[in-house]
């Protein structure tokens, strides 16, 4: 991985689940396989993927699977619909992690690729009242910057200090 940038969100997503997640646990990981769904497997994790459909409508098959804890790391702001998702899950757990709104920059649209289009880009507000209307309660969660000091610019100088990321450990509402 030569990414830096990268590199970096991926080692804090790892120490973040390792905090709360224990080795040899059976992950659900909202997502198709990747990079991080490897380097889960490579610290002891059984991870299973969903297979690229579109998990607005097509989601059904996987809120009840036998597994201990959910993951979606930079899902939700390419779905319209994350709540219905959220709500539905079985699982007690899920670590979840979303790009947050920058002030000064643009929501990233890719004119070509329906697909890599975020339909949102959440405030910590944002996200927190949607985790919690979905039925999940945020027992921790990290903010972090998303950073390269080989571009120059205000852009990239600003994503040195203003956090990018956030990820949240959620465990299921009990009911009153």
């Amino acid at each position: 991985m030569k990414n830096r940038t990268k590199e970096k969100r991926y080692k804090k997503t790892i120490a973040f689940v390792q905090k709360h997640i224990s080795k040899n646990s059976r992950i659900l990981d909202l997502g198709t396989r990747n990079e991080l769904s490897a380097l889960l497997e490579k610290n002891g994790y059984k991870v299973y993927n969903t297979q690229g459909e579109n998990l607005d409508i097509d989601y059904k098959k996987y809120i009840d699977l036998d597994v201990d804890v959910v993951t979606s790391f930079e899902i939700f702001e390419h779905m319209l619909a994350p709540f219905n998702i959220l709500k539905d899950l079985k699982v007690d757990k899920i670590i979840t992690s979303v790009p947050l709104k920058l002030w000064f920059a643009s929501a990233y649209w890719n004119e070509d690729n329906d697909w890599d289009k975020h339909y949102h880009e959440f405030e910590v507000k944002q996200f927190k009242f949607l985790l919690e209307k979905t039925g999940w309660e945020i027992i921790d969660s990290e903010k972090w910057t998303s950073s390269d000091w080989r571009k120059l610019g205000i852009r990239p100088i600003l994503r040195h200090f203003i956090p990018r990321y956030y990820i949240a450990y959620c465990e299921r509402k009990k009911p009153v």
